[in-house]
């Protein structure tokens, strides 16, 4: 099993630079993320970790690199390449603010043309992750396209921070209403369960003892599936609030080493 810092074969990290070196056909690479593998030549463009999978406590992802490119028509696209068995997947969360339906459709006939012999697939939208809230509460602070290309580096750091301060509350709501449904579920269920219990009871001359049961289980169910109902949504809010923390952690990383280029360049 790898350690945190391990390479990836030099096998993969060679055909990784050789899918960036033809990636360039296809418009221009802004930023690079890696799992678990080195670019032996990188491009003078902001390197970083992929935090979706590092912050991963398993070992059972295989090694990876992500790009955010920006096509001729002005698109924007994030895309995976794993070497491991050449496949190319896009996102369609990160960039669905800046990228339009038609340009995605467009870009992925260029790769399937570039890269004939991968598996190209694209990540739809999840309901259930919400996605939607997570590029809208992104988006609502900081643009993909500012992060990436946005003259002033100063003001787009910004809105980042406002961004990681947001994501901060959202995850402490999301707790609230977590601690709630852990406190308050075990007792007032079994409360309510007394309660029925009793009241149904009483009832038992004038109803079968058959339906009476079925009142019972029917009632204790509702108000505990109501409470796990509620817990789930908690738990639900707390990864979206996660997501949005990661993102604003990733623009940061992003402007920080724009900015450490840019000042080499000057240098």
């Amino acid at each position: 099993m790898k350690g945190v810092t391990d390479a990836a074969p030099d096998a993969e990290s060679d055909d990784c630079s050789s899918f960036f070196t033809a990636l360039k056909a296809l418009g221009q690479v802004h930023a690079i993320k890696l799992y678990r593998l080195r670019l032996a030549d990188p491009p003078a463009v902001p390197l970083l970790p992929c935090l979706d999978h590092e912050a991963m406590l398993h070992e059972g992802i295989a090694p990876h690199a992500s790009a955010y490119l920006e096509d001729p028509a002005g698109d924007f696209h994030e895309i995976t390449y794993v070497p491991k068995n050449r496949r190319i997947d896009i996102d369609v969360v990160s960039t669905m603010y800046d990228c339009s339906p038609e340009g995605r459709t467009r870009f992925r006939s260029a790769l399937e043309t570039t890269f004939p012999g991968s598996r190209i697939s694209v990540h739809p939208l999840s309901w259930w992750r919400g996605d939607k809230r997570v590029a809208a509460a992104c988006r609502a602070q900081v643009s993909l396209r500012d992060v990436l290309t946005g003259g002033d580096i100063d003001r787009t750091k910004t809105a980042v921070d406002r961004l990681a301060t947001i994501s901060s509350l959202m995850e402490k709501e999301s707790r609230a209403a977590s601690w709630a449904a852990r406190t308050v579920m075990t007792p007032l269920v079994a409360v309510v369960g007394f309660a029925t219990y009793q009241l149904l009871g009483t009832m038992g001359a004038q109803f079968q003892a058959r339906w009476v049961d079925i009142a019972r289980y029917t009632t204790v169910g509702l108000v505990g599936g109501f409470f796990l109902y509620y817990g789930v949504k908690a738990v639900h809010l707390t990864e979206m609030a996660n997501r949005v923390w990661k993102r604003s952690a990733e623009y940061g990383l992003i402007l920080g080493e724009r900015k450490r280029i840019k000042a080499g360049a000057r240098g």
